[in-house]
């Protein structure tokens, strides 16, 4: 099987989140495409995350309906600080002839130097990096220190394009505080569910 992985916190999930996995799942030919919810980000230490069990079911309600896309709560199982090395290696440990790809914004992309073992990524799973039409090209040159010149080679033919579309958790986070309106930048569902649950709204 060939299953993409796309790591986040997902807090909440919006269009744009859906957009990339099914641009991935169309481009690569991926079997499935897992949302695997992150417990602790290394690089979100400091700031505030909504509960897990919220998270997930957002991701769930989003989900509904299209078989190929999937919620994974390993990460949330497995508790502690996520990293993506671990999950992978897990992964393949329960599903020996699964051929992983991890999927990647631009900026994560850009940022994997900076991550738990970005070899030992590279090697567990083939990274897809996803960049929006009418932006810059990655930087394919940052993976020097930890990939080879072919296995780069291969990273940058792989490359995904997906429509421009200007969406960002921290964005609906804030309308959500602010009581304005998600419509058509997240699904009715999860739209519902933060209104019923008072999401994001400021501690009264």
């Amino acid at each position: 099987m060939r299953l993409g992985i796309f790591g986040g916190t997902f807090d909440p999930i919006h269009y744009g989140h859906l957009l990339l996995a099914e641009c991935c799942l169309e481009a690569q030919g991926l079997d499935q495409v897992w949302f695997m919810l992150a417990a602790t980000p290394p690089h979100k230490l400091q700031q505030t995350i909504s509960a897990s069990g919220a998270r997930l079911e957002m991701v769930n309600l989003a989900l509904a309906g299209h078989p190929a896309l999937k919620s994974s709560s390993l990460e949330l199982d497995r508790g502690g600080v996520s990293y993506t090395v671990d999950t992978l290696a897990q992964i393949l440990q329960e599903d020996p002839g699964c051929e992983l790809l991890l999927l990647l914004g631009t900026d994560s992309w850009h940022d994997l130097p900076n991550w738990h073992k970005p070899d030992e990524i590279c090697q567990l799973a083939t990274p897809i990096v996803v960049h929006r039409a009418g932006e810059k090209p990655p930087d394919f040159t940052t993976a020097a220190s930890f990939c080879s010149p072919d296995r780069r080679a291969q990273i940058q033919q792989g490359q995904v394009i997906m429509p421009a579309i200007d969406l960002a958790s921290s964005e609906l986070r804030t309308r959500a505080a602010a009581g304005k309106s998600l419509k058509f930048r997240t699904p009715a569902a999860v739209e519902q569910y933060i209104l019923q649950h008072q999401l994001y709204r400021p501690a009264q």
